[in-house]
């Protein structure tokens, strides 16, 4: 029998809800990945990817493969055996960076920071000042497991001062907060459709810098992943060069990418930053008329994701299967050393609008307090309310 999933609001860590236009342009006509239609589009798709990274660089494309082939591909082209590489840590994907650089035959010098905490700048600096002769710095600007912002500027222009190279995960930051790849001079920046972009999982988009370019074309030795390799793949996404058969893109999940990015630049960078702000502002009243304490420091929290505290006495697991059997709701549950202690909800993309924000504080309401949680029935979506009321756009 053919599979019909569940209609359900996704505010987790990811997916996000995809557009209805996005759905629409996956069932559009297939064709050939080496058209002439489909390259014309491939040129539109790199030109709408430089403009919601903020870069002119020209090795700029979506690799077919999730995020976590964006990471692999900024390691495995930059990073060779033998080198030292600063890696910053403070969630779950850093040790995903560290794992990438072990398994290059590269020594990973680990920065570590508590989860829930921006990276330091300071704790960088020592480690930068101990191993000058490491060629990068790499971090997460957003981690998708805390709902931590780190501040990228700094850290790319901490690379730059040392002549070290920045390699930056912002898989959950790209559309939902600033990103401006060029502003930062960082190297190798990757990210993931499915968070705020709000398109289909499965194209991580990511651009390096032409210093970059330069490392990966002149390589002592070949890029460990022949699919990831940015010297043959540029045959096939490369300006002003014949197209060269690389890999069969996956078409129709380009089409949806190119939507939500023409979805993007409709909207705008500087509203869509700031509906996500909004967003969870609002999120954040109702929380705290909930009873309820987010985990991570104002200053450092990413908007469009937001750790909670779980309350003492309270199963948080009970809590969202409440939330996804009754409302058809999912919220996500906390990773590694947050694991059981925190929920995550995700206002990402076309999900980060009011009526999602107040049907996630109904339902919250509504799982507490068949916990027993004591709460004041209505404070919540009235906080939210006012929240909304009170803001500028």
């Amino acid at each position: 029998m053919s599979f019909k999933p569940p209609i359900r609001t996704l505010m987790g860590p990811g997916p996000s809800d995809v557009y209805p236009q996005v759905s629409a342009a996956l069932a559009r006509p297939t064709i050939g990945h080496l058209d002439p239609a489909f390259v014309e589009l491939m040129d539109e798709i790199k030109s709408l990817l430089q403009f919601a990274f903020q870069t002119k660089n020209e090795l700029t494309l979506p690799i077919s493969a999730p995020g976590s082939a964006g990471m692999e591909a900024s390691f495995v082209n930059l990073i060779e055996p033998g080198d030292k590489v600063i890696v910053c840590q403070n969630g779950v994907f850093g040790g995903r960076m560290q794992e990438n650089v072990t398994r290059l035959g590269a020594q990973a010098i680990m920065v570590m920071d508590d989860w829930g905490t921006a990276v330091s700048i300071d704790k960088v600096q020592e480690a930068v000042k101990a191993h000058p002769d490491a060629c990068a710095i790499a971090f997460v600007h957003a981690e998708t497991s805390t709902g931590v912002r780190s501040d990228a500027q700094a850290l790319c222009a901490l690379a730059q001062q040392h002549n070290m190279l920045s390699i930056v995960d912002t898989v959950t930051g790209l559309a939902g907060i600033e990103v401006a790849v060029d502003d930062w001079g960082a190297d190798a920046v990757y990210s993931g459709t499915q968070k705020c972009l709000s398109c289909v999982p499965g194209i991580s988009p990511i651009t390096f810098s032409s210093r970059a370019q330069q490392i990966i074309a002149n390589r002592k030795t070949p890029v460990q992943s022949w699919f990831l390799d940015m010297n043959l793949v540029m045959g096939y996404w490369g300006a002003g060069v014949k197209r060269a058969y690389h890999h069969t893109a996956p078409v129709n999940a380009m089409y949806a990418l190119h939507e939500s990015l023409l979805i993007l630049k409709d909207q705008g960078l500087e509203a869509s930053w700031l509906k996500h702000k909004n967003n969870h502002l609002a999120l954040r009243a109702g929380l705290e008329a909930l009873g309820l304490t987010l985990v991570v420091a104002e200053q450092d929290r990413l908007p469009q994701l937001n750790a909670v505290s779980v309350p003492e006495g309270v199963d948080e697991a009970q809590v969202r299967n409440k939330l996804l059997s009754e409302y058809n709701l999912e919220i996500g549950a906390g990773l590694g050393q947050l694991a059981g202690k925190v929920w995550r909800i995700g206002l990402m993309g076309c999900a980060s609008k009011a009526d999602n924000v107040r049907l996630c504080l109904h339902a919250l309401e509504s799982a507490l307090a068949a916990q027993g949680h004591s709460i004041e029935a209505g404070a919540a979506i009235s906080a939210a309310n006012a929240a909304y009321a009170s803001q500028v756009n």
